[in-house]
């Protein structure tokens, strides 16, 4: 039997030295390393859409992977690929490692420098229990098994305060679920959340609640959660905003990663500030979208905030879709300049500039009561078709063909927006 390897390593002279060592084992197929941990979670995902046969049978993690920690990489391959086999690499082969290891869901432990017969070994330790998982898992084993990457995440970001964030975050859940989809809908503005007054709920429990605990189980999760007579799932953000501190990247790791594995969509609003929390949440989004309004301040933002999430190793600008909320036809920043300005791919789709729609339930806190009628409303919903976040919409046109470009005119912000694009 073939055995794919995959390994992480950040450092190339460890990664060459790793793949030399690999292609000496028997049966093994390595493949070509991967830089990086969002590198490692894209490829999986990526091979696990067809079937769980698709993935490689082992993962090598170097102990100097980044950017997310090489313990807290391993619980979210092993969280959202089970049938794959992780073995660590690390200089510290000492027994408190190895506890640490197994409790993230690593298979075992290389000590450093590497060794023929302990690679061999735990390689092939690794392979055998992925087999053994893939064909009780090609036997049935019941609809509770988790099989794949687990439910898909969103993150809704904006470019600046004001732009609409929430609203849209809001709507996205409110369309997944009225699709018939089982959606989670979290407030990762951990300061300043708003989930709670656009629908009129008040809960005792917050994300703060979970940021402590290590294990998060589905009582506990369970716990945390408010099921609003929407369908969605809520998780709050906390309402003394200085609890918000308490929720760091390990945690919204550990956090969105418990609600991965239950609900079908997780839509987390991460306002517009980048803190440690929701820079880990993009990172871990299956959707990253960016919100801006057509006007040279946001889209100035929203060049900033990207450029951010590049230098920051968060995401990369072309995997971020931008959704240019309050537009119209008169505009004289359209879709098509923007995405040229901030290199992410603008949806077809933008959002009407139609606040009077929205008033009378955005003063109420209700804008699950918006009207079927509302244009804004219909943009957003198409908006989550596009996006695939509506249930049968995976295979709707990528959000990557750019929006329905409008001549710019080369007059007014345009031109402040060209000289200012290379600052």
């Amino acid at each position: 039997m073939t055995t794919r390897i995959l390994p992480a390593v950040g450092d190339p002279d460890a990664a060459r030295a790793i793949v030399t060592l690999l292609t000496q084992l028997p049966s093994a197929e390595p493949a070509t390393p991967v830089p990086d941990s969002t590198s490692l979670l894209d490829t999986l995902a990526r091979l696990a859409v067809d079937s769980i046969d698709e993935l490689p049978e082992v993962v090598l993690v170097h102990e100097r992977i980044g950017p997310v920690p090489a313990l807290e990489l391993i619980r979210e391959v092993a969280l959202r690929f089970p049938a794959v086999g992780v073995v660590l690499v690390s200089s510290d082969a000492g027994p408190g490692l190895f506890s640490a290891a197994m409790d993230s869901g690593a298979r075992g432990l290389i000590g450093l420098p590497l060794s023929y017969e302990e690679l061999a070994a735990r390689v092939q330790a690794a392979a055998q229990w992925s087999v053994g998982v893939r064909r009780h898992l090609g036997r049935g084993a019941g609809a509770d098994v988790f099989t794949g990457p687990g439910g898909r995440v969103v993150t809704v970001t904006g470019a600046k305060g004001g732009v609409g964030t929430t609203f849209t975050a809001v709507q996205f859940a409110l369309a997944a679920a009225a699709s018939g989809r089982r959606t989670a809908l979290v407030d990762m503005d951990l300061q300043a959340g708003d989930v709670g007054s656009y629908l009129d709920v008040q809960f005792r429990r917050s994300i703060a609640d979970l940021a402590g605990i290590q294990d998060i189980s589905p009582r506990v999760l369970q716990d945390a959660v408010y099921d609003d007579r929407t369908g969605l799932a809520l998780l709050l953000a906390p309402a003394d905003g200085e609890r918000g501190e308490e929720v760091d990247d390990r945690a919204a790791r550990h956090i969105v990663g418990a609600l991965r594995a239950r609900y079908e969509l997780v839509v987390i609003d991460c306002g517009t500030q980048v803190t440690g929390a929701n820079a880990a949440t993009v990172e871990m989004a299956d959707v990253a979208v960016l919100v801006t309004t057509p006007d040279v301040v946001a889209v100035r933002a929203a060049k900033r905030m990207v450029r951010m999430w590049e230098r920051l190793q968060v995401r990369k600008a072309e995997d971020t879709s931008m959704v240019v909320n309050r537009w119209s036809k008169h505009t004289e920043i359209q879709p098509a300049l923007i995405e040229k300005i901030t290199k992410t791919r603008a949806t077809r789709t933008p959002v009407p500039a139609a606040f009077k729609e929205l008033q009378a339930v955005v003063d109420a806190g209700r804008v699950q009561d918006l009207d079927n009628r509302s244009t804004v409303k219909q943009a957003l919903w198409a908006l989550a078709g596009e996006l695939g976040l509506l249930a049968g919409a995976e295979d709707a046109p990528s959000a990557s063909t750019p929006g329905a470009a409008v001549a710019i005119r080369a007059s007014g912000p345009v031109s402040r927006l060209r000289r200012g694009r290379e600052g």
